[in-house]
């Protein structure tokens, strides 16, 4: 969880994420639209099911993926599927 005064991001009540072979599919109800992430198994689907800090990515992670995925997280929130509070 992320500390006091950190802003977080979460799924917005509006998205959906579900775990694919590929990766996550994550569906926005508003539109409808879908974004297909081939994420692999970096992230699990309930990654997104807890209010984080941008930078609270899973352990084990190499400094490319880290970077990677930050990104993901910062794209997720352009498009909508994400929200930060």
């Amino acid at each position: 969880m992320a500390a006091a005064g950190v802003s977080t991001t979460q799924l917005h009540p509006a998205c959906r994420v579900r775990q694919e072979g590929f990766g996550l599919l994550f569906y926005d109800s508003r539109g409808p639209r879908l974004l297909f992430a081939a994420t692999g198994n970096l992230l699990p689907q309930d990654y997104f099911e807890t209010a984080r800090s941008r930078d609270e990515l899973p352990e084990g992670l190499s400094d490319s993926q880290k970077q990677t995925l930050k990104k993901f997280v910062d794209q997720l929130l352009q498009k909508g599927f994400l929200r930060e509070q």
